[in-house]
């Protein structure tokens, strides 16, 4: 009975907490880049939280924390007569839960690669393919512009994992994520919205030789843009997600997913070609069970020519 209690603590808080990392909330993510650039970045977030479950599961104090690095790489591209957009980024990521189970201390660490991921952008309305110059340009002669995108972006299961822990950086599936998104620019304003899809592949090397399903996520963010002068931009945030109800061996965990984040940015130049973000995210669930989480997020980025 201990054993059962002890594999639904860790399941439920797995399977809780790890899609607050899928359901992200990002500003700027349509921004037009000139040809022939090609962005490289590193990022450190740091988020700590508590996970809330049914009283019979006799869990109490259930906290999680997750430092992760992550190294990134942008590469704007021409796509027929549109502009496109290239970016990849692997985390790397050190785990822990721990609380009391039946009033006993319990804990798990994990440390290691989590699954990279790769997405593509189509910019089907707004600036051409352009360099440097002919962008400025652009944008100058159209203080107000619209872009209207769509994109595509895959989880690819690189991360750690082990078929014999239940607990593993690595997910060990594929997750696609069909998005569209807009931003209108107004003067030194911007204002943007991102709807997503997350459609998860089966897990079928999940812990005990079973196979995991999990129903799809859909997600919208807004974000509302500040740039106080070419250097300086702040940004606040906000994201709903629904779904996720996962599955294992045919049997439903009964935990569907309903999140709610919010975030504020900061970002600024350090050089001509090197800038930095500064970031906070909350995020909540608007259910009885799930996770409550703060992330603390540095980046910083480095243009190539």
């Amino acid at each position: 009975m201990r054993f059962q209690i002890k594999y639904n603590l860790l399941l439920v808080a797995f399977f809780l907490f790890s899609d607050v990392f899928a359901q992200d909330i990002e500003p700027r993510r349509w921004s037009s880049l000139p040809l022939g650039t090609q962005v490289i970045g590193a990022g450190y977030a740091h988020s700590f939280g508590t996970v809330t479950f049914d009283p019979l599961l006799q869990a109490d104090d259930v906290s999680v924390a997750v430092n992760t690095f992550v190294a990134s790489y942008v590469k704007p591209f021409k796509l027929g007569n549109k502009l496109a957009r290239l970016d990849v980024t692997l985390p790397y990521n050190f785990m822990r839960f721990e609380g009391r189970l039946s009033g006993e201390p319990a804990s798990v660490k994990r440390n290691g690669f989590g699954d990279s991921r790769i997405r593509v952008s189509v910019n089907l309305i707004g600036p051409p393919p352009s360099n440097a110059q002919e962008l400025g340009k652009y944008l100058k002669e159209n203080p107000k512009n619209t872009t209207f995108g769509v994109s595509i972006a895959a989880t690819l299961p690189t991360g750690q994992y082990f078929d014999d822990k239940l607990i593993n950086v690595g997910q060990n599936r594929f997750i696609i994520r069909p998005q569209f998104g807009m931003v209108h620019n107004w003067n030194n304003w911007s204002y943007e919205l991102t709807g997503s899809l997350f459609i998860f592949s089966n897990n079928n090397n999940f812990f005990g030789a079973q196979t995991k399903k999990q129903e799809p996520i859909f997600a919208l963010q807004t974000h509302l843009i500040k740039r106080f002068n070419p250097k300086i931009w702040a940004s606040v945030s906000a994201s709903y997600g629904i779904g996720g109800e996962s599955i294992v061996n045919g049997v439903s965990n009964a935990d569907l997913r309903t999140n709610f984040l919010t975030s504020a940015a900061f970002g600024f130049k350090l050089t001509k070609f090197q800038s930095c973000k500064i970031a906070y995210i909350n995020s909540i669930t608007l259910k009885d069970l799930g996770s409550n989480t703060h992330s603390f997020i540095f980046g910083w980025s480095h243009i190539l020519l």
